[in-house]
């Protein structure tokens, strides 16, 4: 039930009322995001971020915040996505607790706090609520849309419900539709919250708060993000220097037990319980499948950009790497010039976060190659 708000976020007021895929609609609703860079005359020079489910709008330092954003490496001034050239948008997600409205916000027909009121929440919403903000800032065509993991989603989404809204795509270890595995590991993740009783059916206050299922659902998402054989070269075997006790003999023993724990706990406190729980499930529920009389391939190719690049680590097991090959595919049979990359990263599913050597210069060739001008 709380808003984690960065500093310098700008707001976009949506359309009210805000009509929602799965019923129901959102009044007097916002969603937050930042810019970096400086809007061409024609406005010919944009590029919009869509992020995964946890980063807020703040991708990078800039004159409203200072502060190191989660994707600094990539943006900014002669860095991959260059700021000298692009004027970019980074949203931050409709149904997220980080500015733009959600379940941890309050409902003006009530005071209250929305939380299970929240009306479901689909990929498709958070979209339509991005490509709000774009139209607003006057620009009628995106140079690139750039997605990352759950934002590869959204990308495809918004790109399948406003045609023409972008020239190009970067697709980052997205996805077209939600795999089982991943299904599953999300389903676990909402199971560990919604047990803890102290969830109390989504009215938790911040002194009665779900932090061990918190604890437990951000554990199981960071085994996810990273691979097998980083775990391994990272940690290894090595124990804690530390010795247990009696009282906890079943206590941290190992460096990884210790890792994760210390970026669980860092985490509870700052993302809300109930916006994780609505986030894991739209994922769960996108299937571009949907567009295409149940074929994932014909749904992606309804699509409609002139370029297109889909990446992914070899060692994604949430999203893998053979979801961005088909991404790059179905784009390919909607027109595009589309090309695939799949990384020798160790790091897995978030290696765009950390594998800046390899993915910087990907993205940096393509945007390089891109033309100027509509």
């Amino acid at each position: 039930m709380t808003e984690f708000i960065p500093e310098g976020s700008r707001f976009h007021p949506l359309t009210s009322p805000f009509p929602m895929k799965r019923g129901g609609a959102l009044h007097g609703a916002r969603v937050a995001y930042e810019t970096w860079g400086t809007l061409a005359d024609d406005a010919s020079n944009a590029i919009l971020i869509v992020t995964g489910l946890s980063p807020d709008a703040h991708a990078a330092s800039n004159a409203g915040n200072p502060a190191t954003g989660w994707w600094e490496p990539m943006l900014g001034p002669g860095k991959p996505i260059d700021t000298d050239r692009w004027f970019v948008i980074c949203v931050n997600s409709l149904g997220s607790c980080k500015g733009s409205t959600g379940p941890a916000s309050l409902d003006p027909a009530t005071g209250e706090t929305y939380r299970l009121s929240f009306p479901e929440l689909s990929i498709e919403d958070v979209a339509n609520a991005a490509a709000e903000v774009v139209k607003a800032l006057g620009i009628s065509q995106l140079a690139c849309l750039i997605g990352n993991s759950m934002g590869g989603m959204t990308a495809l989404a918004l790109l399948l419900q406003h045609e023409g809204i972008a020239r190009s795509h970067i697709n980052i270890s997205g996805s077209a539709q939600a795999l089982p595995f991943s299904i599953a590991i999300r389903s676990l993740q909402r199971e560990a919250i919604r047990l803890d009783p102290t969830w109390n059916n989504g009215n938790y206050s911040e002194d009665s708060y779900p932090e061990s299922g918190m604890r437990m659902a951000r554990k199981l998402g960071v085994i996810t993000y990273r691979s097998a054989l980083e775990w391994d070269g990272r940690f290894g075997r090595v124990r804690l220097d530390s010795d247990q006790t009696d009282e906890d003999p079943f206590g941290l023993e190992f460096q990884v037990e210790s890792y994760l724990e210390g970026h669980a706990r860092r985490f509870v406190r700052r993302f809300d319980p109930n916006c994780y729980l609505y986030l894991g499930r739209s994922m769960d529920w996108f299937d571009m499948a949907e567009y295409g009389n149940g074929d994932v391939m014909a749904g992606l190719a309804k699509i409609h950009v002139e370029r297109a690049l889909a990446i992914g680590a070899n060692t994604d097991i949430l999203f893998p790497v053979e979801q961005q090959q088909q991404i790059a595919d179905g784009l390919r049979a909607g027109g595009a010039m589309a090309d695939f990359i799949g990384m020798d990263s160790p790091q897995g599913h978030d290696a765009f976060l950390v594998d800046y050597a390899r993915f910087g210069p990907a993205v940096a060739g393509f945007l390089h190659a891109l033309p100027d001008g509509v």
